[in-house]
């Protein structure tokens, strides 16, 4: 069952909601997950497809920001170059970065056979965290498969969180984390949306700060701050690829709100995307016309991807169930620590 913020009372930020409370709020944005547990095997593949067509053919606006880049991403470099992202973005298990990228590089090729040949090639774009504690990552159980049935699985409408898809096998404060999602809604010129989901795989046990200022103790033993999280956020606000990164910035205050202070062991990274403005890739004008925000409002869109990134970690955390992993390896829940603290009262 997927438990939120609202369930608990908790409250981030003072912006309405999308109605699913999701990236998928986003019109087109689809989720999908592949999920693996099976005894020390505890992981899996998420699929972020930012439309419903065919990414290589109609590319959308992109950019990212590294906040710490203790992580092993494939394809940022060339998003930040060119401003474009033209696959569906896969989070999976640090060791199966490479795996997530040959999958996209065929599934690419199937659905355009000149690439490579009489166009370009593909950038894929993967993100990672170490679920190394909970899951054998060393036994690289992430098949070409798994991340094909993530995109396979994608779809509007709620997202599943928690204990799914690449989020099988993470932590996050010393509780068990996951897959996290939520939304806001955007007033400029009509109704819009940002959302953001994320990987939450960080914190130091102990740093956890709710919005209504408790400290929850997960009871595991003092640890530096090392894991990583990937924060991707989605909009339908017509944004150019410098606004993006401004955007993509904020996510860091986002987390910064719930304790964390970005350790050296760390991989926080966050991409983002519109749907407003879209790349083709066969055109044929030397000149486009760009619809984009005036930057005089863009204080909305930073309002809310705080919001949301602060948000959704905390639901990745109450939508995950208590954990054994490899070799016994336990985590707490934070829907049950919650619960706990409102029977004492």
């Amino acid at each position: 069952m997927t438990m939120t913020v609202s369930d608990f009372g908790l409250t981030c930020g003072i912006l309405p909601k999308g109605a699913s409370n999701a990236i998928t709020d986003v019109p087109g944005v689809r989720v999908g997950h592949c999920t693996l547990r099976n005894g020390d095997i505890n992981t899996g593949v998420t699929a972020i497809l930012p439309h419903g067509g065919n990414m290589f053919r109609n590319k959308v606006t992109a950019a990212s920001h590294v906040i710490n880049g203790f992580g092993k991403t494939v394809g940022l470099t060339q998003v930040q170059e060119l401003g474009t992202i033209e696959t569906p973005i896969l989070l999976t298990n640090t060791l199966s970065v490479g795996t997530c990228a040959t999958a996209l590089i065929r599934d690419a090729i199937r659905l355009n056979p000149d690439i490579g040949r009489s166009t370009g090639t593909v950038n894929p774009v993967v993100g990672e965290c170490n679920d190394g504690p909970l899951n054998d990552i060393q036994a690289l159980a992430i098949s070409e498969e798994h991340a094909l049935a993530a995109l396979a699985d994608a779809h509007q409408g709620a997202v599943e969180q928690g204990n799914v898809g690449a989020g099988t096998g993470m932590s996050c404060f010393g509780f068990k984390g996951g897959i996290g999602s939520a939304s806001r809604k955007i007033a400029l010129g009509g109704e819009h949306h940002l959302g953001v989901l994320v990987l939450s795989n960080f914190g130091k046990p102990g740093d956890l700060v709710l919005p209504d200022g408790r400290r929850p103790d997960p009871g595991q033993p003092d640890q530096a701050e090392r894991g990583s999280i990937m924060i991707v956020l989605a909009t339908d606000v017509p944004l150019e690829h410098r606004q993006l990164e401004r955007v993509a910035r904020r996510a860091g205050a986002g987390i910064a709100r719930l304790g964390s202070f970005w350790g050296h062991g760390s991989g926080d990274i966050a991409i983002a995307f519109n749907t407003g403005n879209m790349v083709d890739h066969d055109e044929a004008r030397d000149l486009v016309p760009l619809l984009t925000l005036n930057e005089a409002r863009i204080d909305i869109l930073f309002r809310a991807a705080v919001e949301a990134t602060q948000e959704a970690v905390l639901n990745s955390m109450l939508s995950a169930q208590a954990f054994m992993g490899r070799a016994g390896t336990r985590r707490t829940s934070l829907a049950d620590w919650l619960r706990d603290q409102a029977e004492k009262r």
